[in-house]
């Protein structure tokens, strides 16, 4: 079996996560630039346009990328018409589909030629994957920032990959340092997949003063608290791990009383930047998080040569 390097044309088992609204065509960019492969996450509002902008952005001079879709979208069947869309020389190294009906869009990609990924969080999920052909497993344990399951650690998510496929499996949630990286590959990882370790990065699409607040956290909480305040449809069974600013730990695990008041306080914050009701989506690692940096300098560190 070919390494994941030379599957995706890289020089570290390295991916940087699709983290809608922090993950575009810049962050993506610099991340493979630096031997990683960096993946741009599109919302799922994320239009046409912006897809094939920001794999220009993202492919420019010929540098490797991916794309992360979410399979339970109203817009996914153009998303995926935007991807397979694409010229030759923005092709896409990988493409990943998740968090609902996996067989139908990653049948699409396969068919096309193009590579796929799926991150699975219990042994329902990791059925369905395999079940699709997903040409690499994302083993991703609750420790993991942003939306997912919240069921099986990390390490347990990973060993019941690896026991149940060949097929190549990359480690996530809670992937934080070389160390970390190290303990994967050990154990039969053919890579990693991370996204809080990126979210300081100046190349990101998020905000410097959300960065800001990321640099300051210390504690993540596991809800559904910011998707109820917001009006966002993702399925229940996928909440998201974000920083625990006062607003997520008032109603997390009560999300279904949320007042409109609240989330009339909620849309306020947000309005004004406010940190404290912005979505801070990030793992456990985000107490490892320091000065702002770029996507380089986190390479370099989680390949163990910063």
């Amino acid at each position: 079996m070919a390494s994941l390097t030379h599957t995706l044309g890289i020089r570290h088992p390295i991916v940087c996560a699709p983290m809608a609204g922090v993950a575009g065509g810049r962050l993506a960019h610099a991340v493979s630039a630096a031997g990683g492969l960096g993946m741009i996450g599109a919302r799922g509002s994320a239009t046409s346009e912006w897809i094939a902008e920001q794999a220009a952005l993202a492919g420019e001079g010929g540098t490797p990328f991916g794309i992360g879709l979410m399979a339970w979208v109203p817009q996914l069947s153009t998303q995926l018409d935007a991807v397979l869309a694409l010229p030759d020389h923005l092709r896409p190294a990988l493409v990943s589909v998740s968090f609902g009906d996996l067989a139908a869009p990653t049948g699409r990609l396969r068919e096309a030629g193009l590579r796929t990924a799926c991150q699975v969080g219990n042994a329902a999920d990791l059925d369905a994957a395999l079940g699709a052909g997903a040409d690499v497993i994302v083993a991703r344990g609750g420790e993991g920032g942003g939306h997912g399951r919240d069921e099986v650690g990390a390490r347990a998510m990973l060993d019941l990959a690896l026991s149940a496929t060949d097929t190549p499996v990359l480690a996530a949630g809670g992937i934080a340092t070389a160390e970390d990286v190290a303990r994967a590959l050990a154990v039969g990882a053919a890579g990693v997949w991370c996204g809080t370790a990126f979210l300081t990065c100046r190349e990101g699409d998020n905000s410097p003063q959300a960065r800001a607040a990321l640099i300051g956290a210390v504690a993540t909480r596991y809800s559904r608290v910011h998707d109820v305040a917001q009006g966002i449809a993702w399925p229940r069974e996928f909440g998201g791990r974000a920083v625990a600013t006062p607003f997520v730990e008032e109603w997390a695990g009560a999300e279904e009383t949320m007042t409109p008041e609240a989330k009339a306080e909620h849309a306020a914050g947000r309005d004004r930047a406010d940190t404290d009701y912005t979505p801070l989506y990030a793992g456990v690692g985000v107490g490892r998080l320091g000065a702002e940096t770029d996507a380089a300098s986190v390479v370099a560190a989680l390949a163990g040569r910063g």
